[in-house]
């Protein structure tokens, strides 16, 4: 994209300049400065690798007068491989110290009006100080603006993993102590990911996974008074030591290496959050870049991928047995009370259950009985089991797990379908701590296509669970979905009560059971109701 200068809004015109704005007032001392950091101006550069990314597992990053801006999970965006198949899209956002940065980058997220997105701080990525460093910070003798405060490492190796789709921790630094927390945060990928700070553009490596760059431009007479207000008011500085920090590090370093990488940016945003002209811009070109991308499921791709494909080694069925055979029958029939339901499906569930346990890895060992005699046995070998259910359905399952399994810990993740886009959205996840030691079953009711189950199963896997500690457990699945989750995830232990062969049009089993979560709470289904329990409207 030309780099482009947004005129005042006053004014409301928009000038194009090859370079950015023009820094004819920069020193040698400047340029020499910075010859180790940024690539020459007018250099060829190969096009950038643009990969994908995840959002973030906590409230809502923002809340508008609107509407609310989900961060609190991940979008879809794998094909029936298991593969991400579509990129998220970067903006880098540079500037002095308090310019305006995040308020910036929460207006755009506002006027994009998309679903996901994640905001990451260059803040938090602040060096941890040395003792020397610490008494420096403390009588505001330390400079922070310099290129060397940050973990350029951490954060170019951080980026990274957002855009190939991984989640990643990051460190929560206090202003008040000059130290990092011991609590670190996870972030996952979005639509858009906006990384904001006073050296976004300080960076070779960091340059190149940016793919739009925005610097913004406001008064120091401003910037003064708003860092002022800050640090006195929220990182409880006295009004001397900010005056003095300012004066000694922090216009020094905007003019010798934050300034000159204002000719890097594709657009420059005079007066920061008042230009209401830069934003539009902005917002529509990101606009543009989300709408080739067409983040969309491909339910499709998913339905033809494996027709005629033999049922996969890693898909065990519990044995058709007249029980269990009688068992399907009740539930199946649409005459079925509710209450006959519930019990049916409950009885089903304990024996899936105990069929799933078996596949779990257990050790010889020797124990000693009333009589005095040793008995030869078995115990489970794994360090715990922990249950994952998807919502809503996936919950009914719950009881039966905990009924053979004591002292078992309990997850849930709640997908839901978009009502406009027709694909599966992650609303809500909660994971008990060090999950990633732990054997995973998780559970579902009823998996037709196997989108949600995928997504599921993706989620585990970004919080470091081995894919063959995945158990996927449900009531009754189709072929479609078995082939789906076992071609993109081939470790997947699938088991289940039974297998029916079709999906229709609409992506309802056949002969199927009917909407699970529906006849088993007592709800009404809707008339585009999926046999996916986890795939809900919103």
């Amino acid at each position: 994209m030309a780099a482009a200068t947004a005129a005042d809004a006053g004014r409301g015109t928009a000038e194009s300049e090859a370079g950015g704005r023009d820094l004819g007032g920069d020193s040698n001392s400047s340029a020499e400065s910075l010859d180790r950091l940024l690539p020459a101006v007018g250099s060829t550069r190969s096009p950038r690798k643009r990969t994908t990314s995840q959002c973030k597992s906590e409230p809502p990053l923002l809340r508008t007068s609107k509407r609310t801006i989900y961060t609190a999970g991940r979008p879809p965006w794998y094909n029936e491989h298991g593969a991400q198949s579509k990129e998220a899209f970067v903006i880098g956002l540079g500037g002095g110290s308090a310019s305006g940065k995040t308020t910036v980058a929460r207006m755009i997220i506002e006027a994009l009006d998309v679903p996901w997105v994640v905001l990451l701080s260059m803040d938090s990525f602040y060096k941890v100080l040395t003792k020397e460093q610490q008494q420096q910070a403390s009588s505001n003798d330390f400079n922070f603006d310099h290129p060397d405060a940050f973990d350029f490492d951490l954060i170019i190796s951080t980026l990274k993993k957002l855009k190939q789709g991984k989640s990643v921790k990051i460190p929560i630094y206090d202003f008040t102590t000059h130290s990092r927390k011991k609590e670190w945060k996870t972030l996952y990928g979005a639509n858009v990911i906006i990384f904001e700070g006073i050296m976004a553009f300080a960076d070779k490596e960091l340059l190149k996974l940016l793919d739009m760059k925005i610097f913004v431009d406001t008064d120091s007479d401003i910037r003064l008074v708003r860092r002022l207000r800050r640090d006195i008011g929220e990182r409880g500085r006295d009004i001397e030591g900010v005056i003095k920090q300012y004066n000694k590090f922090v216009k020094p370093a905007f003019d010798q290496y934050i300034q000159p990488t204002m000719r890097l940016a594709d657009i420059v945003v005079p007066r920061g959050s008042g230009n209401t002209v830069a934003i539009d811009l902005i917002v529509q070109h990101v606009h543009s870049q989300l709408e080739e991308r067409k983040l969309r499921w491909d339910m499709a791709a998913l339905a033809s991928a494996h027709q005629c494909h033999p049922l996969p080694k890693t898909l065990s069925v519990l044995k058709n047995t007249p029980q269990v055979k009688g068992m399907h029958t009740i539930i199946r029939d649409k005459e079925t009370s509710r209450d006959e339901f519930i019990f049916y499906s409950k009885r089903l569930m304990r024996l899936l259950i105990e069929h799933a346990l078996s596949f779990l890895p257990f050790q010889t060992c020797t124990v000693q009985t009333p009589q005095g005699q040793d008995y030869e046995g078995r115990n489970y070998s794994g360090k715990q089991i922990t249950g994952v259910s998807i919502l809503r359905a996936g919950e009914t399952m719950e009881p039966a797990l905990r009924a053979v399994c004591k002292d078992v810990r309990i997850g849930t993740i709640l997908i839901q379908t978009n009502r406009y886009t027709g694909e599966p959205e992650l609303h809500y996840l909660r994971l008990p701590k060090d999950i990633s030691e732990d054997h995973v079953i998780l559970m579902d009711c009823t998996v037709s296509t196997g989108a949600a189950a995928m997504m599921a199963v993706r989620v585990l896997l970004d919080h470091d669970v081995p894919e063959d500690k995945i158990f996927l457990l449900s009531l009754l699945m189709a072929e479609m979905g078995v082939h789906s989750v076992a071609y993109a995830f081939p470790q997947v232990k699938i088991i289940t009560t039974a297998v029916d062969k079709k999906v229709n049009d609409l992506f309802r089993i056949i002969p199927g059971i009917g909407n699970f979560g529906d006849r088993y709470f007592g709800t009404d289904a809707p008339p585009d109701w999926s046999d996916e329990e986890d795939l809900l409207d919103s």
